[in-house]
């Protein structure tokens, strides 16, 4: 029997067969090529993680003055877009009402705290009470202190920010409690009197 007529010619039989690797081979290269870019992808990704966010609260140790017992431990946090203030001052004059602000420098290293600077005002305002109306950004209410001489500190500061570098960042600042009650009104100081204790507001 002829088989002849069944066979392909060798030539034909060969482009069959290289075609037929060739299709695996481009497969396999096409799979090569996806799995290297997704590393780039990963390795670019990697390479530029998405910035920090900015600190949204910090700390303040508060140290006497010369002369004075005022000491405390404060902290700021943003909260609905403005910063709550939260902690405990004790060595004040039992029953008396103290001004209470963030200042613009963030030394306390003159005996009577005045190397503190006035308050921080960023904005050029006028001084006033927070929440009502024009104030500076370190405007917060007066504490009052118990026949103890504690107080017990919940306020909080508008126009300012936490740890975000921009021009009303509290952080390195510093803060001063003073011997009399702010006015709110007397300007820029609020006729609060004597600085009784100091300190620099640290970020976390």
């Amino acid at each position: 029997m002829n088989t002849s007529r069944f066979l392909l010619p060798i030539p034909a039989a060969l482009a069959l067969a290289l075609a037929a690797c060739g299709g695996g081979a481009d497969r396999a290269h096409d799979g090569d090529n996806a799995a290297a870019e997704a590393d780039r992808a990963a390795e670019t990704a990697g390479a530029t993680p998405p910035p920090a966010a900015a600190s949204a609260s910090a700390t303040v140790a508060l140290q006497p003055t010369a002369g004075n017992q005022t000491a405390g431990e404060l902290r700021f946090a943003t909260v609905d877009g403005r910063i709550e203030v939260t902690g405990t001052v004790t060595g004040l004059p039992g029953g008396g009402t103290h001004g209470f602000h963030v200042h613009e420098t963030g030394d306390c290293s003159a005996p009577d705290g005045s190397s503190a600077g006035g308050h921080f005002n960023p904005g050029s305002t006028a001084h006033g009470r927070v929440g009502q109306g024009a104030h500076h950004a370190g405007d917060s209410d007066n504490i009052t202190a118990g026949t103890d001489g504690s107080a017990q500190v919940r306020g909080w500061l508008e126009g300012a920010t936490i740890g975000d570098g921009a021009a009303t960042d509290i952080v390195g600042k510093g803060v001063i409690v003073h011997t009399e009650a702010d006015d709110y009104a007397t300007q820029p100081t609020g006729d609060a009197g004597d600085r009784l204790a100091c300190g620099v507001i640290q970020a976390g």
